[in-house]
């Protein structure tokens, strides 16, 4: 799925310098100052399209299945399995028992999907107690939101692989807190942590994956290491199943965050070279160039003379933070941001409103892994269809499409839901499901290659909290035990109709290299929609001047 170094070289992109950040103390990113060339010309002089790009974009998406593997495992640490109440004498099992019975002084707990038990059996987390399940849930997404603003932060200033490892070296204690807790108050505060690591691991993953890349890579790569992800959802019900218990489970996936410090060793895993000629941090680039360009193909000579430039034009120190005064004042970034942020959000909290349809199922083993291999197979296949036609129909159509989609099958349920049979429920809501995956995947996507690569880990974490926020729909409906499920869908369903008249003011950003500083990010827009083209303007009989050109799909270059 890795494009050849001729195919990066033979991809229309533009390779033109941009337009840097400014050094010194002064941080206004309108400053004249030059800074270093564009990545993506150094890459094909460069030749970095071998052996060791390869392996290092395989290192960038081999932890995704752990991430995979961690995000999935909520589901089973707060399954509720059926129940019976257990009288005092253990002579009968009434079914029709609640939770206000005065007999009930016990509960016997049905079988479990995968695992032999849970925490919500080892601590009884039902009936009084029930508020703690999603509470944990709440506080597992709440927490790979901060992981991922915090060390989002973290990323532009000490860079990506400093942030992995610090991913990695905190994760690792935090997942064993977890499993050995002897509480459920010990438990969330190890969950919630696991999930802050999590987070902070999976923006600085996407974000050396993404900037490692020459354009016609990128897509292909992104999409590989979420199949990676959705193929740890897959893995996870195995893993379980040859485990037994949550808590070596749970051991197991805390294990591996540790086996992956690994990468921590001298030469194996690098910092971003995009993102340490973007700060100036010229030495430490060349290096990683010049082992980039080993084994490539290229010659001594031209690299030599590509790095030889690198030097004549980077001779300004490292810059200084961007200060918060000069970000916002990115208007369009901002724009950009805040629309798919917008979309991202709307994607994921919208996800579980499709899964009601399969609730009326009476087996609950067979409810559950219904739903968990429904909602991982769309997304799997979500992935397959993204890579297939985002760069044959750009960005920003696609994400229209997927959006369209995920709108009218939640108007048709909500709609029509009462007269259509299960087999048409379920049909609506297996394209919601496919459409809202594909939405969100494509919106993070999206996002990180519009956002400058100075601010590209703030951005990008940005991205990721408020997908985790979204997210957090499906506990809080739980915590209300369901109530106000329908207005809910409403809801989603006309935020996605609103989405959707926003997604026309994004840019495209097919076939484009990455913007670099604040001044290349504010470039990056679509054009005007009455913006006069090079022979789209004629006159009819009358003499009235028509419009025929309307640059709705079109893809200018952000350098221009």
């Amino acid at each position: 799925m890795i494009c050849s170094f001729s195919h990066c070289r033979r991809c229309p992109m533009d390779t033109s310098p941009p337009t840097p950040d400014p050094g010194g103390p002064r941080r206004d990113f309108a400053a004249s100052d030059q800074g270093p060339p564009s990545f993506e010309g150094l890459l094909g002089r460069l030749g970095a399209g071998g052996r060791r790009q390869r392996l290092l974009l395989a290192l960038t998406c081999l932890p995704c299945l752990l991430l995979g593997l961690g995000a999935g495992s909520d589901a089973l640490f707060t399954l509720t399995p059926p129940r019976h109440c257990r009288d005092p004498n253990s002579t009968r099992f009434p079914d029709n028992a609640t939770c206000w019975d005065p007999h009930c002084q016990s509960w016997e707990y049905g079988g479990l999907p995968a695992l032999t038990n849970n925490p919500v059996t080892e601590w009884s987390l039902d009936c009084f107690r029930g508020w703690i399940v999603p509470l944990e849930q709440l506080c597992f997404l709440l927490g790979f939101a901060a992981g991922a603003l915090l060390l989002g932060h973290l990323a532009d200033s000490v860079g990506r692989r400093g942030t992995l490892l610090l991913a990695l070296a905190l994760g690792c204690p935090a997942g064993f807190l977890a499993a050995f807790a002897a509480s459920p108050s010990v438990f969330m505060l190890g969950r919630c942590l696991w999930g802050a690591m999590l987070g902070g691991l999976q923006l600085s993953l996407y974000l050396s994956r993404l900037e490692l890349c020459c354009p016609p890579q990128r897509l292909p790569v992104t999409m590989a290491a979420d199949l990676l992800m959705v193929g740890g959802h897959f893995l996870l019900l195995g893993l379980a199943l040859a485990c037994g218990s949550w808590r070596v489970l749970q051991g197991v996936m805390a294990a591996g965050l540790g086996l992956c410090l690994l990468y921590g060793c001298p030469g194996l895993y690098p910092d971003s070279p995009r993102w340490l000629l973007a700060t100036r941090r010229t030495a430490q680039a060349k290096e990683i160039l010049l082992a980039l360009a080993e084994g490539s193909g290229s010659q001594e000579s031209e690299a030599q003379e590509a790095l030889e430039e690198l030097d004549n034009a980077c001779h300004l120190p490292a810059a200084a933070q961007i200060s918060f005064r000069a970000v916002l004042s990115c208007r369009n970034i901002w724009k950009n941001v805040l629309i798919l942020g917008f979309t991202t959000f709307i994607a994921h909290a919208i996800c579980h409103c499709y899964l009601l349809a399969w609730e009326s199922l009476e087996d609950s083993r067979a409810n559950f892994y219904l739903s968990y291999l429904l909602s991982s197979g769309s997304a799997g296949l979500a992935c397959l269809f993204l890579c297939l036609s985002v760069d044959r129909y750009g960005r920003r159509g696609i994400l229209l499409l997927t959006t369209t989609l995920a709108g009218i099958a939640s108007l048709i349920l909500l709609g029509l839901g009462e007269y259509l049979n299960d087999a048409a429920r379920r049909t609506f809501s297996i394209l919601g499901l496919f459409s809202s995956h594909a939405a969100g995947s494509l919106s993070i996507f999206f996002a990180s290659e519009v956002i400058p690569t100075v601010i590209r880990g703030k951005g990008l974490g940005l991205i990721l909290a408020v997908a985790s926020l979204g997210g957090l729909s499906a506990p809080l409906l739980r915590l209300r035990e369901q109530h106000g499920s329908f207005l809910e869908h409403i809801v989603l369903a006309s935020l996605n109709i609103l989405a959707l008249l926003c997604l026309m003011l994004l840019p495209e950003s097919k076939r484009k290299g990455l913007p670099e500083g604040l001044r290349d990010g504010e470039l990056y827009r679509r054009p005007s929609l009455l913006r006069r083209a090079g022979g789209g303007e004629s006159r009819d009989s009358e003499g009235a001047t028509r419009r025929d050109d309307v640059p709705l799909l079109s893809t200018p270059n952000p350098a221009s």
